[in-house]
């Protein structure tokens, strides 16, 4: 049985796909985005015990040479996050795809299917094959958040059994997204032109940062990409919020609504027949 480290559950979500969906995100991720609104959720923990002092309430402790983490006496202060030298989190679940299983039945009356993201769900691949073909014995749908790094082309099993797909395009530029996450965004283009052609591509996003990155640059180029595929195709523009950002390492603010509906119109000149402002 194939087990995943995971940050949280949200047993009810309506944003992460259609309907209403558990969402799981799991923990660890191959990209390093500025912006990154959850960026305990890209390093693994590697135990050096440190935020157990930070811990007033004993919710953490150091047990066979790991720290392990108690949810119940667990208050959500944060303060072994904030702590971390190593920009990560105790607050893991450690779960076999029968786990996980279980605390999605859990809501399975009041849901459509369950959505996995991260961090970058991908990264656990098996995990992810095994708990899908489990969870659509119940006739739940599954579909995949991805920033799009690892090729579904080649995670032949994973794509066949997912439902669609969620890719961020960050940055259409090469180098920009370079500068943006640390790594190339070719695997995450050829993706997308991938998952339109076999029909699993559920929407694509950006994330409008202003005075980071060239945002019309980007969804220009985006939107002719997907009016090209599929015009059908939901592509969602996110506007920047700084909640849980590491501010040292960008500096930009909220963009207005007006910036925000110049680029949806962009979009739909290019042909895009379902953009979507968050």
């Amino acid at each position: 049985m194939e087990y995943a480290s995971i940050n949280k559950i949200i047993p009810f979500s309506s944003v992460d796909g259609p309907g209403n969906r558990t969402a799981l995100f799991f923990q660890s991720c191959n990209f390093n985005c500025k912006y990154c609104h959850n960026p305990e959720t890209i390093n693994v923990c590697v135990n050096c015990g440190k935020c157990i002092d930070y811990c007033k309430v004993g919710a953490l402790k150091m047990e066979n040479r790991q720290v392990i983490w108690n949810e119940e006496l667990c208050v959500q202060c944060d303060e072994c996050i904030k702590n971390c030298p190593h920009d990560s989190t105790p607050k893991i679940y450690r779960w076999s795809t029968d786990q996980a299983l279980e605390r999605i039945l859990e809501n399975e009356s009041f849901i459509s299917g369950i959505t996995v993201s991260g961090g970058e769900c991908t990264l656990s691949e098996t995990f992810l094959v095994e708990l899908f073909q489990k969870v659509k014995e119940h006739n739940l749908t599954c579909f995949v958040d991805s920033n799009g790094y690892k090729s579904f082309k080649q995670m032949e099993k994973l794509t066949e059994v997912m439902d669609a797909a969620m890719i961020d395009l960050k940055a259409y530029d090469e180098a920009q997204h370079i500068e943006l996450t640390g790594k190339t965004n070719k695997t995450v283009i050829e993706n997308i032109e991938y998952l339109a052609k076999i029909g699993k591509l559920y929407e694509i996003r950006t994330v409008v940062v202003p005075g980071v990155l060239d945002n019309s640059y980007t969804i220009d180029l985006g939107s002719k990409l997907l009016a090209k595929i599929n015009p059908k195709i939901r592509y969602k523009l996110i506007k920047y919020r700084s909640l849980g950002v590491r501010e040292e390492l960008l500096d930009s603010y909220t963009p207005s609504d007006d910036d925000m509906d110049m680029l949806k119109k962009i979009a739909e000149k290019n042909g895009c027949e379902n953009v979507v402002l968050v």
